[in-house]
């Protein structure tokens, strides 16, 4: 890390160049006033493929034990920038068999050849793209977000958090629901710790914090098969138990970052909510997803956690809920100018 390789990850991140036809950047996913996510629900690529997936929230990218939503094996963020670069399936900045216009391009920029020669010094040809992969990564570490209502609250600021928000951090770290069960809504199992999703990493771990969770959202047969092709890390395991197995996402910014979900789903927070609260999806008889009959029930998938399991809470609890959850949101971190778009300055 360094401010140098910072600052040219930050244009690399918002460069067009990066995208074979020069319609698309790293940003066009990965939007700052979203916490770095699309609003979509499933991603579009450069050539207008959309791609199976929802747009990862990048903050605290460097904190995360995985990457992906299903993959454990992709960890570095430096390996992560080649997939949207140069992956085919699908087709996002769409640059396969174009590395060597990739680097001309950097090269012919009146700006980057200084820029690079800066963040790697005593290189002869810093333009390669191992140095361009550090320098994204480098700036996506940069992209901390620690500064929401929630964060002063526990920094000791005592008027950070009202009394609504106050009752939904109860509910969700285990309190105990009106009708008297502690435990009840079980969010913290999933969602815990510092980044609020277990999947996170850091210099003190111990063990690999790797999680790929299924939560109940499709059961298409008496294996627990989600949409093809989106099956979670079945999809690289070939384990059946690992049918619609996702990476739990942090919430942090949870409540700009919707559509939810892998596949985006569910379109709001009370959604996910009342998805949770059933203890799995019902999806009707005669849904299609790429001509497949997705339904089922989710709370029956033999593969899901044995937290989902459902639970009752009052109109004014789930709102208290969902008033927290919107208390993770840090609009530090949505406006800070280092993190915007060098281009447009």
């Amino acid at each position: 890390m360094s401010t140098a390789k910072v600052e040219l990850g930050r244009f690399l991140f918002y460069d067009t160049r990066l995208s074979a036809n020069e319609t698309q950047s790293c940003a066009s996913c990965h939007q700052q006033e979203l916490a770095f996510t699309d609003g979509l629900a499933q991603a579009e690529g450069s050539t207008g493929e959309i791609h199976p997936r929802n747009s990862m929230m990048v903050a605290n990218a460097g904190y995360a034990a995985s990457l992906t939503w299903a993959n454990n094996v992709v960890d570095k963020l430096e390996e992560q920038a080649l997939v949207p670069m140069f992956g085919e399936e699908p087709v996002e900045l769409g640059m396969a068999g174009m590395e060597d216009e990739l680097l001309r391009r950097m090269r012919d920029d009146a700006r980057y050849p200084d820029m690079f020669a800066t963040a790697f010094p005593g290189e002869d040809a810093p333009i390669v793209l191992g140095n361009i992969t550090k320098a994204i990564a480098a700036f996506q570490r940069q992209l901390t977000s620690f500064n929401s209502k929630y964060d002063r609250w526990n920094r000791r600021d005592e008027t950070a958090l009202n009394p609504s928000e106050q009752r939904g951090m109860a509910l969700f770290f285990g309190g105990t629901t009106e009708a008297g069960v502690t435990d009840a809504l079980e969010c913290f199992h999933c969602h815990g710790g510092f980044l609020f999703s277990q999947a996170s990493d850091h210099q003190q771990n111990t063990f690999d914090q790797k999680s790929f969770i299924n939560n109940g959202l499709y059961n298409l047969d008496d294996d627990g098969s989600y949409p093809t092709g989106n099956q979670g890390i079945y999809d690289l395991s070939f384990d059946p138990e690992d049918k619609g197995k996702f990476k739990p996402p942090s919430l942090r910014n949870i409540a700009v970052t919707g559509p939810y979900m892998h596949d985006g789903s569910l379109e709001t927070l009370e959604a996910v909510l009342r998805h949770y609260e059933r203890g799995g999806r019902s999806v009707p008889k005669g849904t299609m997803i790429n001509g497949e009959d997705v339904s089922g029930d989710g709370r029956d998938n033999p593969n899901k956690s044995n937290f989902l399991n459902g639970f009752e809470i009052t109109d004014q609890e789930r709102e208290d809920v969902l008033a927290f959850l919107r208390a993770l949101t840090d609009e530090e971190f949505l406006t800070n100018p280092a993190y915007s778009d060098p281009f447009a300055e």
